[in-house]
């Protein structure tokens, strides 16, 4: 489970994120949307630890973020938009290595089907350098997935990926809530949001401007008017478009 209470990050006088609430449950994926600069990816980071928040608390799978930082750590993946890789290790040995971190126990049994479910086995024994940027994605992908995370945030997973690519990620987000994860999706994408997300949080200007189950929020915005999608609600949310 994802709890975050009171969640505020400030950059001098700067306001990027202010008294954000919202809580995800077990087998919930929760779609984070808003304009450039409404303060996605600074929230991704401050709920990830990986920058420090200015006030609020975060719980992830039972773990303060703050006074527990290793425990919450372990049960979470983090997936940025830009795969960060090592050089000169093949993605067999990547995978070997962040198994190594989080002391997974016989992780070349768990490597070789993520390999397949992401489809770069036939590239186990090759470099960084030599795979696509889609492969590359993949690859930082498999490595958050190694150590069977419950708690998961997406930042832009899909970039550089082809659309069966994108369907194969899509499919993989499901299966891992249905298998019980807590995990937060940040994308442009807002029809892929509609596909997968079970909830909504639409940020503006750092603030919350609405969140809920899907149905809910298009009920809120929707003016009575049936067939309300997820642009439609972003649109009248925010006043602006996804650009």
């Amino acid at each position: 489970m994802i709890e975050v209470q009171g969640l505020a990050k400030n950059y001098g006088s700067f306001a990027a994120v202010q008294d954000l609430s919202f809580t995800v449950r077990p087998g919930e994926v929760l779609g984070l949307v808003g304009p450039n600069g409404a303060g996605k990816t600074t929230t991704l980071r401050c709920v990830a630890g990986i920058i420090p928040a200015s006030a609020g608390t975060v719980r992830l799978a039972g773990h303060d973020l703050r006074t527990d930082p290793v425990a919450a750590k372990r049960a979470l993946a983090f997936f940025p938009d830009e795969p960060r890789l090592f050089d000169y290790l093949t993605v067999r040995q990547h995978l070997a290595f962040v198994a190594r971190l989080y002391n997974v126990a016989d992780h070349e049994a768990l490597a070789q089907p993520l390999l397949e479910e992401l489809e770069i086995a036939d590239k186990a024994d090759q470099l960084p350098g030599e795979l696509s940027r889609g492969m590359k994605q993949k690859l930082a992908i498999a490595c958050g997935l190694i150590h069977s995370p419950s708690v998961m945030f997406f930042d832009e997973p899909l970039t550089g990926l082809d659309p069966l690519g994108i369907r194969r990620m899509k499919d993989s987000i499901l299966q891992r809530a249905r298998a019980g994860a807590a995990i937060v999706l940040s994308s442009h994408l807002l029809h892929l949001l509609e596909e997968v997300c079970s909830h909504v949080l639409i940020l503006k200007k750092g603030r919350l401007i609405a969140g809920g189950t899907i149905p809910d929020v298009a009920a809120q915005f929707s003016n009575g008017e049936p067939g309300v999608n997820l642009e439609d609600i972003f649109i009248r949310a925010t006043g602006g478009t996804e650009n």
